[in-house]
């Protein structure tokens, strides 16, 4: 009996002293990014997100995820769904950590993309709205009202407006 309890004992101290950190795991994440090892990096951070959710770190590595995507960073991955995937993981950011250093930021680049990229002007109107009504302070409130005003105009429209709004 007593080996045994020995062998648990053992077992338990192994275990609990070979568990990946979510500083670990945000480390190795970056390792894996700078050798292009894309699969293997996302691999790190869902890791980090799922074993570690409170920590502080989590909203800046779902950032990473989301920015991953955002660039275009996954092989084989048309880049509709690289963009939706993108805005997803961003507005993660602000639904699961909206009181982090991170959220205004995430909900901005979440409207941002579904504006710009998936050209989903509803969706993105509702993220701009919640921005300023969560935001109306931030640095990024003023960027955010001008894409809603200019939300679907080509550059040229936008350009045409602003020099009809100066005369």
């Amino acid at each position: 009996m007593k080996k045994y309890f020995v062998l648990v004992l053992f077992t338990i101290l192994v275990v609990a002293c070979s568990e990946t950190s979510d500083q670990e795991y945000f480390d190795q994440a970056n390792i894996f990014l700078k050798e292009k090892k894309t699969s293997e990096a996302i691999k790190a951070i869902e890791t980090l997100i799922n074993e570690y959710p409170e920590s502080k770190i989590a909203p800046k590595a779902l950032v990473q995820l989301a920015g991953i995507y955002q660039n275009q960073m996954v092989e084989k991955l048309k880049p509709s769904e690289s963009f939706n995937q993108a805005q997803k993981y961003f507005y993660q950011v602000y639904e699961k950590y909206p009181d982090s250093e991170e959220a205004p930021q995430s909900l901005f680049l979440s409207g941002f993309i579904l504006a710009n990229d998936l050209k989903d002007f509803d969706k993105a109107t509702a993220h701009y709205k919640l921005f300023l009504s969560k935001y109306p302070s931030n640095p990024l409130a003023a960027s955010t009202q001008a894409e809603l005003d200019n939300m679907g105009l080509s550059p040229e429209e936008i350009l045409k407006r602003t020099e009809t709004a100066k005369n």
